[in-house]
């Protein structure tokens, strides 16, 4: 997912491991996008990709527009985030206890 948000051109990406925290996880994959037209990108792309690779439908909520889309794969949960809206939540703040995987910038 990480690769597949580069894809994208998806930035700030982060893969956090949070099996020790969380039972709703293992990873979380949070990154984020330009505009709504990249966000949704993002989200089709890694949709599409994972759905044929690995036969996965995730569970989306949120849509480009609200600036939040939230892939749910049941252990890999992808945050696709616009600017405002991740700084605004800070995801990686409330899961600092997570170690990070992978993080590109």
């Amino acid at each position: 997912m990480v690769e597949l948000a580069e894809d994208k051109q998806a930035h700030e990406i982060v893969l956090l491991d949070i099996r020790k925290l969380s039972t709703i996880a293992d990873f979380f994959v949070i990154c984020s996008g330009d505009n709504d037209r990249q966000l949704r990108a993002i989200m089709e792309h890694v949709d599409e990709v994972v759905g044929r690779e690995y036969g996965l439908n995730p569970r989306i909520e949120g849509t480009p527009d609200t600036g939040w889309i939230v892939l749910d794969y049941g252990d890999v949960v992808m945050h696709v985030f616009s600017a405002a809206q991740r700084e605004y939540y800070r995801l990686e703040r409330l899961w600092s206890k997570a170690p990070p995987v992978v993080v590109v910038q």
